[in-house]
């Protein structure tokens, strides 16, 4: 799969269906920890006040009742001890507070336990298959016999003592003939002492009644509610609509996404094809607008290299064709030399244009090293006083007629330290101090400041200077001017650029300026303590 909103799509599928499956499972579980709790709810008072009322019986009466009261229920109950019954710790704590408990120990049926006496560690125990309509019969039933103790006019009082003590899952209630929405038929089996039940709540819900004997009051139970479980397609619907919107979320944040990545690699392919002034918008700051940037940034550094590539192949050509024609000339002059002197004479001559050619190659070298990228730099601490003085020693018998000297130099307390690059740092003063003798007529000199941050060092030359107009002109490759500055003065062009570019991967910048002296004043400046990392900043 190509396309990024497929793969994420996909992605997002698998983990839905994952999540369906768990869901799957879980709404299981929910389903029957419902379903524990409402045959609970049903049964938890019935069987409360039966295990009450046994409480105070003898053991022969208990059985006695049990048999009865399982009789009404349809099912068998049985009055056994704790240890019989062998209970999990956190259900017997349970059953020990009170709560009557409806577990489903075995496959096919549930049991229930109610306390009968703490003290004896009595239980009333009942197996049954569902909680049906005979529930509600031994309820109403059980009631019955429980009010027709009391007075016509305190049963009432006496029926919420029983919910209130008891905690029945639904509703009880007295209710008169008149009150109670009965027709004639259910009426007249009310009369003859038989049970009624009535649906309600549109037939959702099962209401039961039967009349107190001997009293006007008629018994109401419920409305009973069958239970109903969550159903597996509502987790399938929710499961789609889910899928359905995450799909439309990802596909409209995606889309966006895949728009600027589709920029981004027409960009790229342009740009193979030679069209370089390409660039990729930029707008935001997210992941893919910082990709952006970097790909500008990747496609500027790659047009400028390309454009000096190409000026260094022309310039080269340019500055190799006059050393070139003078050797063919000089080779022509020496055949034809008439005897030893005039063929000497030639020979040096070449040997001349043969060091200009060794000395423009090293200069592309170097310059060549410097443009390419990060040139790897190994900072190390650097006496510039003494690099000045034997910087100074080495130059100064190229032209004895100009005198080059060390200025006044401020330093810092901590002295002439500085972090650089000394293959470098060395290339750029010779660099300078070279350039300033071509051009000086009578003097050079360098000098230097150091403060706590910065380093400062300054060549001077008494020459005719450079216009203010061309000072950022000197720094090209290649490029001389129509000046005392011209070819005549000798070098290739590539000096001060060197220069500006050592200057750069210091941190730091090389510039030009009026001299007190009359002439340029050529300056490098950069940080005294350089950054941990050995590469170029």
């Amino acid at each position: 799969m190509n396309s990024i909103f497929l793969r994420i799509y996909g992605g997002m599928l698998a983990v839905l269906v994952l999540v369906a499956l768990l869901g799957a499972g879980g709404l299981q579980m929910l389903n029957e920890v419902r379903a524990d709790h409402h045959r609970e709810a049903l049964a938890s008072g019935t069987f409360r006040l039966m295990a009450h009322n046994m409480s105070s019986m003898t053991p022969i009466e208990r059985r006695q009742a049990a048999n009865l009261w399982g009789r009404l229920l349809g099912v068998p109950l049985r009055v056994r001890t704790l240890d019989d019954v062998s209970l999990e710790s956190r259900l017997e704590t349970r059953l020990l507070r009170g709560q009557v408990l409806v577990e489903k120990l075995r496959p096919n049926s549930t049991t229930v336990f109610a306390l009968v006496s703490g003290r004896d560690r009595l239980v009333l125990t009942a197996e049954v298959e569902q909680l049906s309509e005979q529930l509600a019969r031994a309820t109403i039933y059980l009631l019955i016999d429980e009010l027709i103790r009391f007075p016509e006019d305190e049963q009432p009082q006496r029926l919420a003592e029983l919910k209130q003590n008891h905690g029945f899952g639904y509703a009880l209630e007295l209710l008169t003939r008149d009150s109670a929405s009965l027709d004639d038929d259910q009426r007249r089996r009310l009369d003859e002492g038989d049970t009624v039940m009535a649906l309600d709540h549109g037939g959702e819900a099962v209401r039961v009644f039967a009349a107190v004997s001997g009293t006007a009051w008629i018994m109401a139970l419920g409305p009973l509610y069958q239970f109903n479980p969550y159903p597996p397609h509502l987790l399938l619907f929710i499961g789609a609509l889910g899928l359905t919107l995450i799909g439309l979320t990802v596909y409209l944040l995606v889309r966006q996404l895949e728009r600027r990545l589709r920029e981004v690699e027409s960009a790229a392919t342009r740009i193979a094809k030679g069209d370089l002034a390409t660039r990729v918008p930029d707008a935001g700051s997210d992941s893919v607008g910082q990709l952006a940037r970097a790909f500008n940034g990747m496609a500027v550094h790659l047009q400028r290299l390309l454009a000096v590539q190409r000026e260094m192949v022309s310039a080269v050509a340019h500055e190799l064709r006059t050393p070139v024609a003078r050797l063919r000339f000089g080779l022509e002059m020496t055949a034809e030399a008439q005897n030893d002197q005039v063929r000497q004479k030639y020979l040096q001559g070449m040997d001349t244009d043969i060091d200009d050619l060794d000395r423009l190659v090293d200069e592309m070298l170097v310059y060549t090293r410097l443009e390419r990228g990060s040139p790897q730099l190994n900072f190390q601490l650097v006496d510039l006083q003494a690099l000045v003085d034997q910087v100074i020693v080495e130059l100064a018998p190229l032209r004895a007629d100009i005198r080059i000297e060390r200025g006044d130099c401020e330093m810092y307390e901590a002295g002439a330290q500085v972090e650089a690059e000394p293959h470098y740092l060395r290339r750029a003063l010779i660099n300078l101090v070279s350039n300033a003798m071509r051009h000086a007529e009578t003097q050079v000199r360098v000098s230097f400041v150091l403060d706590a941050e910065r380093a400062r060092l300054s060549v001077d030359d008494d020459g005719p200077g450079v216009p203010e107009a061309d000072w950022e002109k000197v720094f090209t490759p290649f490029l001389r001017l129509d000046d005392s500055r011209t070819r005549a003065s000798g070098g290739h062009g590539l000096g001060l650029s060197i220069v500006r570019r050592i200057a750069y991967w210091h941190g730091g910048r090389a510039q030009i300026s009026r001299s007190d002296m009359g002439g340029a004043c050529f300056s490098m400046a950069w940080p005294r303590r350089q950054p941990v990392s050995s590469s170029a900043p």
